[in-house]
């Protein structure tokens, strides 16, 4: 299917948050007909799967494929989606652009064969940061200034066009294509639908979606941009795999747009505090020059990616999680993620009317 009218894949997708919630073990024909599929592939004699457990919306394993190692992912939802081919794509220009991510193996979106999608990457053998941040012994300020780095690098990928890519244009031309002609068409795409949603299940109230609504319409012309630039658009320590002091890859290229500068370093305020995002912003300026206006345009884009991350949140039930899920640290709770989910939304409120500085975070 198209992306064309998808903002965010995990709330915006026909099966709404399909795989956001605990799955459990793959599905045991699942299982075998991955198999299948790898060992005709590869010519490989043996293949070994082994469920990884991922908190992903993808199914995932670790797979012994012949001589070879893999991390393969699964796309099984009912959409037929085929973005896991144009993930594949990206995830090398990304990494002809200097920055560090696994090799593609092999994909197969086409579902002729199995009735799923499906990619094979190089296992990297380091957990994510994520695992390092939550025993506390992230070495943050490094990480932070080369998680600022590679993110320059990889803005100078500039596309055609704005959001989602358009597959089938890529396989068309090798030109990496968004489906809209201006910013504004996909930064506003689904904002009603979200805000209504939160209303709707009590996050919002009526006057708190209407201040949110005036002030992205009030500073509207930030948005006007004459060219976009690759965005992660789901930038954040569990999709980035290392040591707790060197990054080793970044993975989970499934939501990258051609947009905004400053929205992937608005992704990182979405979870980290003003120390942090200054060691982010200091790797950035080391290779390029922050844009006009970048503080507003930082702001906005946080408002926006929260208002997202609320919807997902609600959707999926990740307030009614415990400190074994991901996003929830540890000895914290469901609750205690509402509470700062809705400060943060406050809080990019506040700094893109008032044009804050980043020290506020």
């Amino acid at each position: 299917m198209s992306r064309r009218n998808i903002h965010y894949w995990k709330c915006d997708r026909p099966a709404a948050f399909h795989g956001t919630q605990t799955r459990g073990e793959p599905d045991a024909r699942v299982e075998q007909q991955l198999a299948e599929q790898l060992q005709d592939r590869f010519r490989a004699g043996r293949v070994v799967l082994q469920p990884a457990g991922s908190q992903g919306n993808h199914l995932t394993w670790t797979a012994r494929v012949g001589d070879l190692d893999l991390f393969v992912r699964v796309e099984n939802g009912p959409e037929l989606d085929q973005h896991l081919a144009m993930e594949s794509a990206l995830i090398d220009r990304v990494r002809a652009a200097g920055v560090p991510t696994p090799r593609v193996f092999d994909c197969d979106a086409s579902r002729s064969r199995v009735p799923f999608a499906w990619q094979a990457l190089e296992r990297v053998s380091f957990p994510d940061l994520n695992h390092w941040h939550r025993l506390g012994q992230l070495n943050a300020a490094r990480i932070a200034y080369d998680i600022g780095v590679n993110v320059a690098r990889w803005q100078a990928i500039q596309p055609a066009g704005f959001g989602p890519f358009d597959l089938e244009h890529w396989r068309s031309g090798g030109r990496l294509t968004g489906y809209h002609g201006t910013y504004p068409d996909y930064f506003h795409l689904r904002l009603e639908e979200h805000l209504a949603f939160l209303v709707a299940k009590g996050f919002l109230s009526s006057a708190q979606r209407d201040d949110l609504r005036q002030a992205i319409a009030k500073h509207t012309a930030l948005l006007a941009l004459a060219q976009g630039c690759l965005v992660h658009k789901d930038l954040a320590l569990w999709n980035i795999l290392g040591t707790a002091d060197q990054i080793h890859a970044f993975i989970d290229l499934d939501d990258a747009i051609s947009g905004d500068p400053m929205d992937d370093l608005s992704l990182l305020a979405c979870f980290h505090d003003a120390a942090f995002l200054q060691r982010v912003f200091d790797g950035y300026t080391s290779l390029c020059r922050l844009p006009p206006n970048h503080r507003r345009r930082f702001w906005l884009h946080l408002l926006r990616n929260l208002i997202v991350k609320a919807v997902i949140r609600v959707g999926a039930g990740y307030f009614d999680r415990d400190d074994g899920f991901f996003l929830i640290g540890s000895g914290c709770s469901g609750a205690d993620l509402k509470r700062y989910t809705e400060q943060r939304l406050s809080l990019a409120l506040r700094g893109l009317e008032q044009d804050a500085e980043l020290s506020c975070l």
